[in-house]
C-alpha cells in the first residue's frame, strides 16, 4: 500500500491551513447516541468560511507549488462549486488571480459564492469534462497554474480536518 502522506506532513501544513480555517467544533449528539446505542460525534465543517471541508484544500496545493516552482501568474480550474470556492479563498489569501470555469447551468448560488470570494468565472461547456478542457486551454493561453480537483496536496489539505493544534 502506498502512503499519500505522513502525520508529520499533515502537521507541517496545518499552520498554513489555519490561515483560512480555524479548528472546527465537534459535538457529541445525545439523540444520535440514543438512536444508535453509541456515541456519535459530528464535526461541523459547515463552520469553515465556505461551509465545507474543501476550504482546506487549495491553499496547500498552491503553496506547495509556489515553494517548488515559484509564484504563478494566476490559478485556474474547472469546478462545480466547493473546489472553486476553496481556490478563490486561497488565491485571495495568497494574493493571486483566480479564474474558475464552470459548466453551463451550474448552481447559481455556487457561482455567486465563487464570485464573492473574488474569482473570475467563465461559464462554458455543457458538462464538467468540457469545462475542464476549456480551463486547460485558458491555463496555457494565460500561463496560469491549472489546479486539479484531485491531487495528493489537495487531499493533504482536506485531511487537516483531523488535526488539532
Amino acid at each position: 500500500m502506498t502512503t499519500l502522506f505522513t502525520h508529520e506532513d499533515l502537521q507541517a501544513v496545518l499552520p498554513l491551513v489555519r490561515q483560512i480555517v480555524p479548528e472546527t467544533p465537534a459535538y457529541s449528539w445525545p439523540l444520535l447516541r440514543k438512536r444508535f446505542g453509541f456515541e456519535v460525534v459530528v464535526k461541523h465543517e459547515n463552520h469553515t468560511p465556505i461551509g465545507a471541508f474543501k476550504a482546506r484544500s487549495s491553499i496547500v496545493y498552491i503553496q506547495k507549488h509556489i515553494e517548488a516552482h515559484g509564484r504563478p501568474k494566476g490559478i485556474i480550474s474547472a469546478t462545480r462549486g466547493n473546489h472553486g470556492q476553496s481556490m478563490a479563498l486561497a488565491a485571495r489569501i495568497l494574493g493571486l488571480t483566480a479564474t474558475l470555469v464552470v459548466p453551463e447551468g451550474n448552481a447559481e448560488g455556487k457561482n455567486r459564492a465563487m464570485r464573492a470570494l473574488g474569482a473570475e468565472l467563465v461559464v462554458e461547456g455543457r458538462d464538467f469534462d468540457i469545462s475542464r478542457k476549456i480551463a486547460e486551454t485558458v491555463a496555457q493561453e494565460r500561463t496560469y497554474l491549472m489546479v486539479p480537483s484531485f491531487h495528493r496536496n489537495i487531499v493533504l489539505g482536506v485531511a487537516t480536518y483531523t488535526s488539532k493544534r
